[in-house]
């Protein structure tokens, strides 16, 4: 799992991770990269040891910021790799399943426009995101020499040809 060290949200993310991974019989090994250096250094180091079988990009706004450079170096790398959001598998990642940040985007707007009506953000209830988008870059994984099951194909809120 790529997780990005300066993060505040490292630890708690690690541990869920961690957690659950061992529920499942997994391991799960923690790599950091807080630059871009860091990155590069890190996936060239993958791609020599070919020893990692996939990769879990954690969902820090520095990775998704950097979505573009992460599915170019793991498909130089030849590396599947597993996204947050639907934005990065659309970027070139293999895969993504997380919140939909449109869903997000569009209750936030409405909270500040019931803001700007005059009702008080205290008042206003927590509305956690209730849209969970799964991806498949079809395309990438046929670079990869991957194929994804029918069934996971059609559970998929979009499929990438």
């Amino acid at each position: 799992m790529l997780a990005n060290p300066n993060s505040t949200l490292r630890e708690l993310i690690v541990k869920d991770t961690q957690t659950a991974a061992s529920a499942l019989g997994l391991t799960v090994e923690i790599l950091d990269a807080g630059s871009d250096d860091d990155i590069d250094a890190l996936f060239k180091r993958l791609g020599e040891e070919k020893q990692v079988q996939a990769m879990l990009i954690t969902n820090d706004p520095f990775f998704i910021g950097r979505r573009e450079r992460l599915a170019a170096l793991a498909a130089r790398y030849a590396l599947p790799s597993i996204y947050p959001f639907r934005e990065m598998a659309e970027a070139g990642g293999l895969l993504s399943y997380g919140p939909s940040l449109a869903s997000r985007d569009r209750q936030a707007a409405l909270y500040v426009a019931r803001i700007l009506k005059g009702e008080s953000p205290a008042d206003l209830p927590v509305v956690q995101v209730n849209k969970f988008e799964l991806v498949i870059n079809q395309k990438v994984a046929k670079a990869l020499g991957l194929s994804f099951p029918n069934s996971m194909q059609l559970l998929a809120d979009e499929v990438i040809e």
